[in-house]
């Protein structure tokens, strides 16, 4: 509510809406290069500070609040949320499907405006995408995409830090020394799986960063035809590829990255049956990666948590594999995204 005489106070009652604009984090397609960039580096140095350095921080959300709208089961987001908020001093608010209203007997613009009169910062854990815009439209504060059907960007803030880190040979946890456009301009990352809301994300940021991006997906699984335009005009303008496949094989080859993620995401229980059979031959294994060929020197990521149809145990637990570093890492780049919304109000390049 602003605070202004005559009837501008009853204005906004009746017509709820921001005093101000507010920044959001919805998808990393609304970032520049320079921001993301920015993002993984003082993710790094926080890693840096805390690992290394034992120093704690300047306490900036001191005394403020980030609430946790999560419709979802979580364990690293919420985690990494829970002790990323608490080290810059400020407390986190879970607000889970049985906690609060919203949904149930209120709507989405009612429980934004709401919450949002009371906290400094949301991190919201939703289903349709439809719902964290709806949640940002009429929120006074900045919300902060953690998973939707659509988009995951903080996952995807995240990976790039972790491969930047693979890169950047970090064993001391001093990557924040050296800029991710040295590591990561010029990847090639496979994708073999779903066409879900990390490779939707994966499509949106790496041509933006100048990665190349291999796609392999079932016949009958694509991306949304949108995300689609956004990933083909980065990289056109970049000048990286951006190419599509059913055979795993093929899109692995000659790759320094495969990623891979769960076939049958909350909500699509129902689905399991068909989509195990339509997946066939898409898991991971040493075989599938001995036949493809990709680079000597090839990264394995997987969001979590993993079940063993997507990729077995010799893949995952093995030397390649970043998947424990990479979950890690969810802490150290949502405390940057805070850092940068609910601090500083703006993302700085």
């Amino acid at each position: 509510m602003l605070c202004s005489p005559d009837n501008s106070a009853l204005q906004i009652h009746n017509l709820p809406g921001k005093p101000k604009p507010v920044n959001h984090l919805i998808t990393l397609a609304e970032l520049t290069k320079e921001q993301i960039y920015r993002l993984l580096i003082n993710s790094a140095q926080h890693k840096y500070n805390v690992k290394c350095e034992g120093k704690p921080s300047s306490n900036p959300l001191g005394g403020k609040s980030v609430a946790m709208i999560f419709s979802k089961r979580s364990t690293r987001t919420r985690v990494a949320t829970e002790t990323a908020t608490a080290y810059l001093g400020g407390h986190a608010m879970f607000l889970g499907s049985q906690d609060i209203q919203m949904g149930v007997n209120e709507s989405l613009l009612d429980t934004s405006v709401v919450v949002s009169s009371m906290v400094d910062g949301i991190m919201a854990r939703v289903g349709a995408h439809q719902e964290i815009l709806e949640l940002a439209k009429y929120s006074t504060v900045p919300v902060v995409n953690a998973l939707t059907d659509k988009y995951h960007p903080t996952q995807i803030l995240a990976d790039l830090l972790t491969l930047h880190e693979a890169r950047a040979n970090d064993e001391n946890y001093r990557a924040h020394l050296i800029h991710p456009e040295e590591t990561l301009a010029g990847l090639r990352v496979a994708w073999v799986g779903d066409a879900n809301n990390i490779l939707h994300s994966l499509m949106v940021t790496l041509p933006k960063l100048g990665l190349h991006l291999s796609i392999a997906t079932p016949a009958n699984y694509h991306p949304d035809e949108d995300v689609l335009e956004i990933a083909k005009m980065e990289a056109a303008k970049s000048n990286t590829e951006l190419t599509f496949t059913t055979n795993p094989l093929e899109a692995i080859q000659g790759a320094d990255v495969i990623v891979t993620d769960t076939w049958v995401s909350m909500g699509q229980e129902s689905e399991k049956a068909q989509r195990l059979k339509e997946f066939a031959g898409y898991q991971i294994t040493m075989e599938m990666i001995n036949k493809g060929k990709p680079n000597e020197n090839w990264n394995f990521l997987h969001c979590l948590p993993r079940k063993p149809e997507e990729v077995d145990d010799e893949v995952f637990y093995s030397k390649n594999s970043l998947v424990f570093q990479e979950a890690e890492n969810r802490k150290w780049t949502i405390l940057a995204v805070f850092e940068a919304l609910f601090v500083n109000g703006e993302f700085q390049a």
